[in-house]
């Protein structure tokens, strides 16, 4: 990012490196401030509010030159009471008599710079009048601080009084990205994405909340076969890399700056790879989300292309999403990652597995490493977490290893053993315990809590944990869409590998509105990450792996957390978790 100051689609980047305003002055003249206000002028004009009537009718100047007028009247405001103002230049008098419409236009420009999304950004390898990456944080605290202060100096000048009560609202920046120039050896076709900055540290001011335009994801992601950035332009000063390790898949995220949000949610998801697990090294996984098309790609998805592409030649998988509102939601960010890591682990003859995985201690000595495979909505995550609740008193430990997706892989003479891919789980909100999320609310990044469907993504798990590798003991599919009666239980095994791939691999669950599907549907392995799109090296996989689960001793059923059944959202999953838990107790 070379500007000071970028403003686009309701997000604002703020660059540290070549401008810090310290002061209220530097911050009212800044390029900035102008472009802030100038898009509020532009709304408030557009929707003919009273505020634009007011402003237009008492200012004493053209529309044109409105922002230079109130750029200087904030500036004696910030020093100056209203009648010190009024006894200096009378051309003031007729806006700032009527007080309080006045600060009715204070109030509502200040809400509209706290709707937008800010982000500041400082280049680490980059120091002009900026500042160095050890005061960032610092820097932060201090520009929200400045923002504040000076918002409240001017209330109290118009009003005459100091407030009672101080509410300490985040003003500055929701979130601060050190970043830098890292250089990797570029295959051929890759050269468009040189110059685009790494993303090194990230400072967030927590709860962070983002409103992305969908709530839900579409369709599966298709193959294509010839490079998608062939056909792709990217304009580097809009665009930031997150390098994360994707279990043990070293992966590049390329994203638009027109969806930072997601940039931003991702480290509370995979960790964050250091400088030096990606200076001058060739990914595993590319993917780039918000390309902009110069023309079609064959075999792309949709309206927009939610592509992958093998490439072979050089070794690395690729995913495409091209820019559109449509694609504005951290599930495809989160499942293309996904279906790139799982491609890789296919090839390499693992088992992706979409579900839950933990690693139960008891009190009285039993142990368990238990997955609970299935697609979304199926009540994984929520029957794991009905059961720590449940049974905190009899828990020693509680080790998380995946919540959405992991891989298996064969263990010869033991059981197959499974790893983790993220460190944070994207929970849907609506089928959690109402307290849940603001037990979770300080380390937590909410998207859309007002609506169906509404996120959190969180930190659940170490890295270390989820690529430690655990021989597992229970494999338990999550049937959401079965009710629990007398002749059906919460959990039952299976007697064979061939019932237990049937079931596996048809996939059912009832939807529940995590992607665009409603009401009972399949998917090939209750995986459309991978599995779906290489089935037949996967029906390969399943033999294998089933064969030897019954080898090894693993126990393999099925949970039914009743998730789909209606009136049964809550106590299902809790259901099953008791049931759960009285088989691992014995």
């Amino acid at each position: 990012m070379k500007k000071e100051f970028s403003l686009s689609n309701d997000k604002v980047m703020i660059n540290f490196t070549a401008k810090y305003c310290n002061s209220p002055e530097t911050l009212l003249e800044s390029a900035g401030f102008r472009r802030v206000f100038n898009a509020y002028l532009k709304k408030i004009k557009k929707k003919k509010s009273n505020i634009y009537k007011y402003l237009i009718q008492n200012a004493h100047t053209d529309n044109e030159n409105l922002d230079v007028f109130i750029v200087h009247l904030f500036k004696l405001l910030s020093v100056l009471n209203v009648h010190e103002i009024t006894n200096l230049n009378t051309k003031y008098s007729s806006l700032i008599s009527s007080k309080d419409t006045f600060i009715d236009f204070i109030e509502d420009f200040y809400g509209f710079w706290r709707k937008l999304e800010r982000y500041t950004v400082i280049h680490n390898n980059k120091i002009n009048d900026g500042l160095e990456k050890t005061s960032f944080v610092e820097a932060n605290n201090d520009f929200s601080m400045l923002i504040l202060n000076l918002y409240r100096k001017i209330e109290e000048n118009v009003v005459g009084y100091k407030p009672k009560v101080y509410r300490q609202l985040p003003a500055g920046g929701n979130a601060g990205l050190i970043v830098n120039n890292a250089y990797w050896p570029m295959p051929s076709g890759y050269e468009l994405l040189k110059d685009v900055p790494f993303i090194d540290s990230i400072i967030l001011d927590l709860p962070y909340i983002s409103y992305p335009k969908k709530n839900t994801r579409n369709g599966i992601f298709n193959e294509c076969f010839e490079n998608p950035l062939k056909n792709c332009t990217i304009s580097t000063d809009h665009w930031f890399c997150y390098p994360a390790k994707v279990g043990t898949l070293l992966a590049f995220i390329y994203i638009h700056r027109d969806f930072m949000a997601h940039a931003i949610t991702l480290c509370n998801l995979f960790e964050m790879a250091s400088e030096s697990e990606y200076r001058g090294i060739k990914p595993d996984i590319v993917f780039v989300f918000g390309g902009k098309d110069s023309s079609n790609i064959k075999n792309s998805s949709s309206k927009g292309s939610t592509v992958f592409y093998d490439d072979v030649a050089n070794n690395i998988m690729l995913g495409y999403i091209s820019y559109g509102d449509e694609i504005d939601y951290f599930g495809y960010v989160k499942k293309m990652t996904l279906t790139l890591h799982n491609l890789i682990m296919i090839k390499r003859g693992s088992l992706p597995i979409h579900g839950a995985m933990v690693n139960i201690i008891m009190n009285n000595g039993n142990s368990a490493n238990i997955v609970i495979m299935g697609d979304s909505g199926a009540g994984k995550s929520e029957c794991l977490e009905a059961f720590r609740s449940l049974s905190e008193d009899y828990i020693s430990d509680m080790t998380i290893v995946f919540d959405d997706m992991g891989v298996l892989t064969l263990n010869e003479g033991a059981k197959p053993l499974a790893f983790g891919t993220e460190i944070g789980a994207f929970v849907r909100l609506d089928d959690l315990d109402a307290g849940y999320a603001f037990k979770e609310i300080d380390r937590s990044i909410f998207m859309n809590p007002d609506k169906i469907n509404a996120r959190l993504v969180m930190p659940v798990a170490s890295y270390k944990d989820i690529i430690k590798g655990y021989p597992i003991d229970l494999f338990l599919y999550a049937n959401n869409y079965e009710e629990v009666t007398c002749d059906i239980e919460e959990i039952n095994f299976f007697t064979n590998p061939a019932d237990a791939i049937d079931v596996c691999k048809r996939g059912s669950r009832m939807a529940k509105g995590t992607t665009t599907e409603l009401g009972l549907v399949t998917s090939y392995f209750a995986n459309p990450f991978g599995p779906v799109q290489k089935q037949e090296l996967v029906d390969v996989l399943l033999v294998n792996y089933f064969d030897e689960f019954f080898k090894t001793g693993v126990k393999v059923g099925q949970i039914r957390t009743s998730l789909g059944v209606k009136g049964q959202e809550k106590d299902g999953p809790k259901k099953a978790a008791k049931k759960l838990f009285e088989l691992i107790i014995k």
